[in-house]
């Protein structure tokens, strides 16, 4: 069975971890080029002076741009999340939003600097926004890509 977009979005939001996390996984794309993420705020995902807690406004950024580049790409590209980086604006308070794109012409240009078995480290931000679509934190994720060595083997 294929996963689609709204089978993942719905897995994802039921996944434990998210699920206890306050986190939804609002939508995929038809094409997988965007990924609409929400951290609910509430007494399990809140610090100590109520606000948003750093490791919940991290954790609903982990999986998406690998994600998305892995499902553009396709099986025989090893794809994979390496580290991140957080930037606190302002405390966030209610239904926090990220919104996760990898444009065509990127995983494009991506699949073309694999090709061969070649080692890609790709950078990509986002931002989390309030309801009132103020910046709560900026958000950069770091995606290893590398065609798988089966590939690159048969095409030397």
């Amino acid at each position: 069975m294929r996963i689609t977009p709204r089978r993942l979005a719905w897995g994802m939001s039921l996944w434990l971890p998210n699920l206890c996390s306050g986190i939804r996984v609002r939508s995929f794309s038809a094409d997988w080029t965007v990924a609409v993420v929400e951290l609910h705020v509430n007494l399990l995902t809140r610090n100590y002076v109520k606000t948003a807690f750093g490791g919940s406004m991290s954790a609903m950024t982990d999986p998406y741009f690998f994600m998305l580049v892995m499902h553009q790409l396709g099986r025989d590209y090893v794809v994979w999340d390496t580290r991140g980086e957080i930037e606190f604006v302002k405390p966030g308070h209610g239904v926090l939003t990220a919104r996760f794109e990898v444009p065509r012409e990127r995983a494009d240009d991506i699949r073309r600097r694999a090709e061969g078995g070649a080692k890609v480290l790709e950078w990509f931000d986002t931002e989390i926004t309030d309801r009132s679509g103020d910046v709560v934190a900026r958000v950069r994720r770091e995606v290893y890509i590398r065609e798988k060595r089966r590939v690159s083997d048969s095409r030397a």
